[in-house]
């Protein structure tokens, strides 16, 4: 086992990365014992990790994290590398509790100011360890321009043992300054069956169920682990693939919008109540309150910020669990458009409604197959722009109608 075995279907960014972490341990080795340091080195301070979702970016990022502080003396010995996944420095890096590892994700619609600059005076103390102080930064597409503008100071002028780990779905959503400093590396969509064997390794998930969440996911490692592991994920997927099924009629089709609101509504609820409770109740204590009592005077701004802070939190999950169906939909007619075109049914994705796309399929053109993965486009881009989610859905759903 090595810390690159989770990173499916990526062999030319492995050894890429895995030619990287040699160097940069060559360098770190070169200084210690106070040996001249290499002159060519493929390392390099800043690194922006791009490509669709669930090809793997954060995955990748944490790896390489992990590389960089592998402490296993098998490293030093012929054909031996950095990474080996076993050590303490790759095990802690994996895990996020490597003492020179900073692994920052949001569940916010955006990272701001005051958390960059965090990061930047972070990123200027000297590794604990004496190795390499790394920061993997899960949501670069999500820093605001200010919070870019910080950042950009920190990878143009960086410390010297420091290295920015930055993930992005693709380079236009990292400020053109950042991403000209940093080495980019492009990660695909993984292959369906490397993704189901993955979940048969390492998750223990049948075969047949790991083969189908895998083509129904089309490769995305995340979606597919989930739904391979929680019930509930597929029924969800079960409920919002129904939908065009039910768009022939101007009622159903706005009843089916709004049961796609509320679900995306409960699913978040779900995830953050059990989160904002005991994000509230540690709070309480800091300050000095009792559980359900009142709050001693002048702690009523910090109750209140933390607030504002769960309810962003909270529009974020719905969003995303909302932008997961619109997801699922735009393969329905994905495969619909598919099997209009004469393909095999091997590229169906969505295998298990084979009846349902073939009625749509004959009943429907190309042309009107199109307009409509155009208006699920429109509606992600709606949901973007802050449009109130039952307005845009209900558009979406009467123009998946009219086709």
């Amino acid at each position: 086992m090595s810390v690159w075995d989770d990173l499916v279907g990526q062999e030319r960014v492995v050894g890429q990365l895995d030619a990287a972490a040699r160097d940069a341990d060559a360098y770190v080795t070169a200084a210690a014992s106070g040996s001249a340091l290499p002159e060519a080195s493929r390392m390099t301070h800043a690194w922006l990790f791009t490509g669709p979702p669930g090809a793997g970016r954060a995955d990748a990022a944490r790896a390489f994290a992990a590389a960089l502080q592998c402490t296993s003396p098998d490293r030093a010995l012929p054909g031996g590398t950095p990474g080996c996944g076993f050590c303490d420095g790759c095990h802690t890096s994996l895990i996020g509790t490597h003492a020179d590892v900073d692994v920052v994700r949001t569940d916010l619609l955006s990272i701001g100011v005051k958390e960059t600059r965090d990061l930047v005076r972070r990123s200027q103390l000297s590794p604990a360890n004496g190795r390499w102080q790394v920061i993997v930064l899960e949501d670069a597409d999500r820093l605001t321009e200010g919070a870019g503008n910080v950042l950009l100071k920190a990878v143009e002028e960086p410390a010297s043992r420091t290295v920015w780990l930055l993930c992005a779905p693709s380079l236009e959503d990292v400020l053109p300054t950042i991403r000209s400093r940093s080495r980019h590396l492009s990660l695909r969509t993984p292959p369906v069956a490397a993704v189901a064997g993955i979940l048969v390794r390492r998750d223990g998930v049948d075969p047949a169920l790991a083969a189908s969440v895998a083509r129904s996911t089309q490769g995305h490692i995340d979606r597919a682990r989930r739904l391979a592991t929680d019930e509930r994920a597929r029924e969800r997927r079960a409920a919002a693939l129904k939908l065009p099924l039910r768009v022939g009629d101007v009622g159903a089709g706005l009843r089916a919008a709004q049961e796609l609101i509320d679900a995306a509504s409960e699913d978040s609820k779900q995830a953050a109540t059990e989160t904002d409770e005991k994000e509230t109740e540690a709070l309480r204590a800091a300050l000095g309150g009792q559980s359900g009592g009142r709050m001693p005077r002048g702690t009523a701004g910090a109750m209140k910020e933390l607030e504002e802070k769960q309810k962003r939190r909270r529009t974020r999950s719905q969003r995303d669990s909302l932008d997961l169906a619109l997801v699922d939909l735009t393969s329905f007619y994905r495969d619909v458009l598919a099997l209009q075109f004469g393909s095999s049914q091997e590229v169906v994705a969505n295998a298990e409604l084979r009846d349902a796309l073939e009625r749509i399929a004959e009943g429907s053109t190309p042309a009107a197959t199109l307009r409509r993965i155009e208006a699920i486009a429109a509606c992600r881009e709606a949901l973007d722009r802050n449009v109130a989610p039952l307005l845009a859905v209900e558009a979406m759903a009467m123009a998946l109608r009219a086709g």
